[in-house]
């Protein structure tokens, strides 16, 4: 009851196949949420997840804890205490920062209270913090005596730690970063599959549903077309008088207007379900005009390009034939304008003569 949520995302939940150390097993079918909870009595922070009535995820978070990511949707961390390996996969990259940050606050957060707790019961104990100082090391003498027994404990305790931390490093460096992230998009894809088959579904009990209406209209129309040939018939077998051609009671017209208004339904009904099928077809004609038309502009994109190339050379070719024009024009006004010269020249020695 004193256990409080901090922090809650939705993650799809592995475990480390605990025969091989190598493959993920899923824990659950789908994403389910995964809280950070905070026990203010005992002052311990935990990750679970419950599916049903089974907690799949009771962990207890300590300050050697790591979270790594191990791709851009999937985090894990090592639990020494179940001896176990979770996945968690993540729908985005959002997600899996946002879990991990919030791994990284509570690790903290954990070491804070274990050190505040250290620090209790310290004070909480004088003697023994008065007396820790003057206890020096003594050397082994007998290894039956109880401190041997206990350095002995603590140093195979220390032994089967490291060697517990480094099956954990190699088992979480051999994990495949592959395999979790094809699982990860198998389920999503079993998500939207699913959703798929409930559509195909629901699509198939509309379509029977319309043949149980149209054969219901088709029973219906058949029973009243009995109806007005047996009326016709106990008419004609009758004492009454005969009906002159073209006209009729207003029985019959009541009724040759239910059996119009049937078949109109029946028409409609028919026009209904062809139509998928017409739409189709005319899909298809308008999605294999458009590639025509796309192709015929393509062709005349080309062409447009070509023309404005040749354009752009034929109008270069007649820059250059107007400047070599305009050269040509320079000449010819020097030449006028030497023979002018000349003339006025012979003219001055015609008259000096």
């Amino acid at each position: 009851m004193g256990e409080q949520p901090i922090f809650s995302a939705r993650a799809h939940i592995f475990q480390i196949d605990p025969a091989t150390k190598r493959n993920w097993i899923p824990a659950s079918k789908h994403a389910l949420t995964v809280s950070y909870f905070y026990d203010a009595t005992r002052s311990v922070y935990r990750i679970i997840s419950v599916g049903g009535t089974k907690a799949i995820i009771n962990s207890t978070i300590t300050p050697n804890m790591t979270f790594t990511k191990t791709s851009q949707k999937f985090g894990q961390w090592a639990d020494s205490r179940a001896n176990t390996v979770y996945g968690l996969g993540f729908a985005s990259e959002q997600h899996l920062s946002q879990f991990a940050e919030k791994f990284q606050e509570v690790k903290e957060a954990a070491r804070l209270a274990r050190e505040k707790s250290q620090d209790k019961t310290e004070l909480t104990s004088p003697a023994l913090s008065l007396t820790s100082p003057q206890i020096l090391p003594s050397p082994i003498i007998s290894s039956n005596g109880p401190g041997d027994d206990k350095l002995f404990r603590s140093q195979s305790a220390d032994m089967e730690m490291t060697t517990e931390r480094e099956r954990i490093k190699k088992m979480l460096s051999e994990g495949s970063v592959c395999e979790v992230q094809w699982e990860a998009e198998f389920f999503t894809l079993q998500e939207n599959n699913n959703k798929l088959v409930a559509a195909l579904h629901e699509a198939n009990a509309n379509v029977e549903q319309w043949k149980k209406q149209l054969a219901a209209y088709q029973e219906e129309t058949e029973a009243l077309r009995l109806r007005v040939s047996e009326l016709e018939s106990q008419r004609g077998a009758s004492d009454l008088p005969i009906v002159v051609k073209g006209e009729s009671t207003p029985a019959l017209e009541e009724l040759e207007q239910l059996v119009k208004a049937k078949d109109e339904e029946l028409q409609q009904l028919k026009s209904q379900k062809g139509s998928h099928w017409e739409a189709g077809s005319e899909c298809e004609e308008t999605h294999q005009k458009v590639q025509d038309l796309e192709r015929r502009n393509g062709d005349l994109e080309r062409r447009l390009t070509l023309a404005e190339r040749s354009l752009s050379e034929t109008l270069s070719e007649r820059e250059k034939m107007h400047q070599e024009v305009a050269k040509v024009a320079e000449i010819m006004d020097m030449k006028i304008f030497e023979l002018s010269e000349l003339r006025q020249d012979l003219a001055k020695l015609v008259e000096s003569n």
